[in-house]
């Protein structure tokens, strides 16, 4: 466990924001359609936007001298606590919409929770993001909703995507010491707490979809508190640090 908690929640959320919006960016130039590829783009510009505060929080919590920029590009891979959903792979445009379907869905639930945080900074930040989030959510569900209940190929190319990401959702849900700690200081919210108004939030958008929610344990663990990550962030990381990595302390 991080030697403060808080920085370790701090480093959860703007890691799981940075690493998706760092996926969603590769669509860029490459979208279905404009409008997609547009909004896939300002996605990710939302979600670096919040990575800057949670990381910028989490640099003053350390007080080591790494601002966010420091927190983003000069770790290395098994220094980030992002969830292993963040991570997957683009794959198609109905995977890749599911991928944002279900952290969004997370995203809300876990935002609206620390709307009442106990440490104002973490409040005041959900407070900004959750405008943004709700949209994105907005977004991704009836996009989803879109594809499951369209033609004969987008309903399987989205069924496909749900049976292959839906095992990732239970690391959002999965307590460990630093959420107690979080928990007990009114800092946070336990994971596990958020579980069943995930399932009722998902439920009526999959049913519009037409798909059928597969049986899952939820297996699938990842980044949090240190544990191995897989092979995605490694080929993440090198993409999104190689600038800083190879002249390191440039300024423009």
């Amino acid at each position: 466990m991080a030697a403060d908690p808080l920085f370790e929640l701090l480093l959860r959320m703007g890691d799981n924001t940075l690493i998706l919006a760092q996926r969603l960016s590769q669509w860029c130039g490459h979208g279905p359609t404009l409008e997609e590829d547009i909004a896939l783009a300002n996605i990710a510009l939302d979600l670096t936007g919040h990575t800057q505060l949670w990381l910028g929080l989490a640099g003053e919590v350390e007080g080591a001298g790494r601002d966010a920029d420091g927190l983003a590009f000069h770790r290395d891979v098994w220094d980030f606590r992002n969830t292993l959903l963040v991570e997957q792979p683009n794959g198609d445009f109905g995977q890749t919409i599911m991928r944002q379907y279900l952290f969004d869905a997370w995203h809300v639930l876990q935002l609206e929770a620390l709307r009442e945080s106990s440490n104002p900074q973490v409040a005041e930040i959900a407070e900004k993001a959750i405008k943004e989030v709700s949209y994105h959510q907005e977004r991704s569900s009836e996009t989803v909703i879109g594809l499951g209940d369209g033609t004969e190929e987008s309903h399987a190319r989205m069924q496909a995507a749900l049976d292959l990401l839906l095992p990732y959702v239970g690391e959002f849900f999965a307590n460990d010491a630093v959420d107690e700690i979080m928990k007990e200081a009114g800092i946070a919210p336990l994971p596990d707490s958020l579980r069943s108004a995930f399932d009722e939030q998902i439920t009526p958008v999959m049913q519009a979809a037409t798909l059928t929610v597969p049986d899952t344990d939820f297996a699938h663990s990842g980044g949090k508190s240190g544990r191995q990550h897989s092979e995605h962030l490694g080929h993440i990381l090198p993409q999104m640090q190689w600038l800083q990595r190879a002249y390191p302390d440039a300024s423009w």
